[in-house]
């Protein structure tokens, strides 16, 4: 299996919801919920945020996404989600990996909220540097856990 990771555009909105809702609706059951936001986001929003955004293909298909946003000398990485039927092959690391590639070099501070029951992705977070600092609730009184990892510049 060949994976191919790349920017996406507001033109795979559409491919982009549907892998989204696909993975994020065993996150919410996990979860204890029925709804959390990225099951809530419209096409628009999908659209409106894409400043920074990659995709996994395998061949045509999209089996991926994560996002960025850059806030001074930080990123919030989110909407990491992977296709249920390709999960745990490795594409959500290789997503995480390349959104910190991607990331401008003044960011100094990645950070991530994901659910506080989502053992599995909290799980490839930590290996991947990432350290809980705090837990809480989101917007929808969902339990979770947010987690950071400091990052050297590439031009420092």
């Amino acid at each position: 299996m060949t994976i191919h990771i790349g920017p996406v555009d507001p033109s795979h909105a559409g491919e982009l919801m549907t892998v989204q809702r696909a993975a994020y609706v065993a996150e919410a059951r996990q979860n204890g919920v029925l709804s959390i936001p990225p099951l809530e986001e419209t096409l628009d929003e999908i659209r409106a945020s894409l400043g920074l955004a990659l995709g996994a293909w395998i061949g045509p298909r999209l089996v991926g996404s994560v996002r960025g946003r850059v806030d001074g000398s930080r990123m919030l990485i989110s909407r990491l989600s992977v296709a249920p039927d390709v999960q745990g092959q490795g594409i959500g690391r290789a997503l995480l990996e390349a959104i910190t590639d991607a990331r401008p070099d003044e960011v100094e501070l990645l950070w991530l909220v994901t659910g506080a029951r989502s053992d599995d992705n909290v799980r490839m977070y930590v290996k991947a540097g990432f350290v809980q600092t705090r837990a809480g609730v989101d917007e929808m009184n969902v339990p979770v856990v947010f987690l950071e990892k400091k990052v050297i510049s590439s031009s420092g």
